[in-house]
């Protein structure tokens, strides 16, 4: 499970240095995608086939689906980290973030995410005011 919001710098090529504690999970491969909120996905090759399984349940004949499905797995990119636990992120993917660098890397569960810092600073200031104030069951059975 990914947790936690780490602060690593991109740099010249592109690259990252993976969280110290997200590494065991990656070391085996990643695939970076276009994530919602112009943020990026990470997840594990393992965890991505298990995704892509699902997805392949999506209905043919839903153009949402089918929109939805075109644009999540064309930005997909497996990556494999160096000996120095970088990766690389692709320059589309990096354009569609709008990654500077400086960066911040969240832990979501089943995946992480690559934000620029700027807009996840605003992001978090916009939503951490209404989730202290959620007052409904947001999550069915859970809160």
């Amino acid at each position: 499970m990914f947790l936690g919001t780490y602060e690593p710098k991109l740099d010249d090529k592109g690259r990252i240095i993976l969280p110290a504690k997200f590494r065991d999970e990656l070391a085996g491969g990643v695939v970076i995608t276009r994530g919602q909120e112009n943020c990026l996905y990470v997840f594990s090759t393992r965890e991505f086939e298990d995704l892509h399984e699902k997805i392949r349940q999506a209905p043919v004949t839903s153009k949402q689906a089918r929109d939805y499905l075109r644009v999540f797995l064309s930005g997909a990119s497996a990556e494999t980290p160096d000996k120095q636990h970088r990766v690389t992120i692709p320059v589309a993917l990096r354009g569609y973030a709008k990654l500077d660098r400086d960066l911040v890397v969240i832990g979501a569960g089943s995946r992480a995410e690559i934000w620029d810092a700027e807009a996840w600073n605003a992001y978090l200031a916009a939503q951490e005011a209404a989730f202290s104030e959620t007052d409904e069951e947001v999550i069915p059975g859970l809160f």
